[in-house]
């Protein structure tokens, strides 16, 4: 089923490969009946991880991607809970929007609070970006404090963000946190369940970028 020539893939460009991978994920979805507005975010999801499962569990907000775009149209600021996501996303498709993508887990400010109260770095790095309206996108790939967090601040009228992207992996309080955001109210795409993780935001995130920049 995997045998292929040596010679057929080599020589391949990376865009080359990023192509042939996505007919072949295009191919191996085509008996599913995925909304087309959802279609990159799911085959980009699966590229990155090569895991079939996830055009099942993926779920979105009827608003979200839309609301997404227009965030990123208009040159908003991203929170990410990990450097991580930071790391992955498309630093020219950011740069061609406008967009400026952080993450404050490492900040002194937020190391020296989260010592102080005890609590998790990711937690406040969610605080401290509420401070700021500019970040109107976050990305959630690893810690579901900080998805609990950014729920708790919406229902307190504290932020409203154009959408927020829950992915966080793990045993403890990822499913949970996953289904808080599902009954928030907030424009979301999330993965149901344990599964996840920063390369999974990171995909989500890219699939709407280059939508918007037309990347061949």
């Amino acid at each position: 089923m995997y045998a292929m020539e040596k010679s057929n893939y080599v020589n391949l460009s990376p865009m080359g490969i990023e192509r042939d991978s996505m007919e072949i994920i295009s191919r191996e979805l085509s008996h599913l009946n995925i909304p087309e507005q959802y279609a990159s975010i799911v085959k980009r999801v699966i590229h990155t991880t090569a895991d079939f499962e996830y055009a099942h569990l993926f779920e979105a907000h009827p608003q979200a991607v839309e609301m997404a775009k227009n965030a990123l149209q208009q040159s908003c600021r991203i929170y990410a809970d990990t450097s991580m996501v930071v790391a992955g996303v498309s630093k020219p498709s950011l740069k061609k929007l406008g967009c400026e993508l952080h993450c404050f887990v490492h900040d002194e400010e937020v190391v020296a609070e989260a010592k102080a109260q005890g609590i998790t770095r990711s937690i406040c790095g969610i605080n401290k970006a509420a401070q700021d309206e500019r970040f109107r996108l976050f990305v959630i790939g690893n810690a579901p404090t900080a998805l609990v967090r950014l729920c708790e601040l919406y229902a307190e009228g504290l932020i409203k963000p154009d959408l927020v992207i829950g992915v966080p992996v793990g045993f403890v309080g990822a499913a949970e946190s996953k289904q808080m955001l599902k009954e928030s109210g907030l424009p979301y795409l999330l993965i149901r369940g344990r599964k996840g993780g920063s390369t999974v935001g990171v995909a989500m995130l890219n699939a709407l970028l280059y939508e918007l920049i037309k990347r061949n």
